[in-house]
C-alpha cells in the first residue's frame, strides 16, 4: 500500500525530471571547466551528453531508475508494476548502447552516485577519452 493518496503520488512522480538532473548538470559543469564542448540530448538516441567530434556518448544513470547494483531497490508498494518497469529501463539502455556502438560511438555510463561523490574522476575519464587518438 502506498503511503500517499493517488493525487499526491501523481504530483510527486510528475516532478521527477528525465533531463537536466542534478548529477547531469554537475558533470556538464565539470566538463565545461575542462574546456570540453558537448551537445545535450543529442540525436535520435537522445544522448544525455554527446561529444560528437569524438563520437563519445555519455549517460548519467539514476540509481533507482536504472537499477544500480549498489543502491537500487524495488518499492514495496505496487511491485508488480515497478519490477517490469525498471527491468525494461535496463533493457532499453542496453539496446541503445548497442545501436550507438554499431554506429561507431563509444558509450560511457556514470551512476548518479559516482557523479555526486567522484565528480573529478568522472570528468577526468571523459577528458582522457577526448584526448585519445581514434583507432589507437
Amino acid at each position: 500500500m502506498d503511503i500517499f493518496p493517488k493525487k499526491i503520488r501523481s504530483r510527486i512522480m510528475s516532478s521527477i525530471r528525465s533531463k537536466h538532473t542534478s548529477p547531469e548538470v554537475l558533470l556538464r559543469c565539470a566538463l565545461r571547466e575542462r574546456g570540453i564542448a558537448y551537445k545535450l540530448h543529442y540525436g535520435k538516441e537522445k544522448i544525455d551528453i554527446a561529444i560528437p567530434m569524438n563520437k563519445l556518448a555519455l549517460f548519467v544513470d539514476g540509481c533507482f531508475w536504472h537499477r544500480c547494483p549498489d543502491h537500487s531497490h524495488i518499492p514495496r508498494s505496487n511491485r508488480a508494476y515497478w519490477l517490469p518497469k525498471l527491468n525494461k529501463n535496463v533493457k532499453r539502455d542496453k539496446k541503445k548502447a548497442a545501436r550507438l556502438k554499431a554506429a561507431g560511438w563509444e558509450v560511457i555510463r556514470f551512476w548518479e552516485h559516482d557523479v555526486n561523490k567522484r565528480l573529478g574522476w568522472c570528468a577526468k575519464k571523459v577528458a582522457r577519452k577526448c584526448l585519445e587518438i581514434p583507432g589507437k
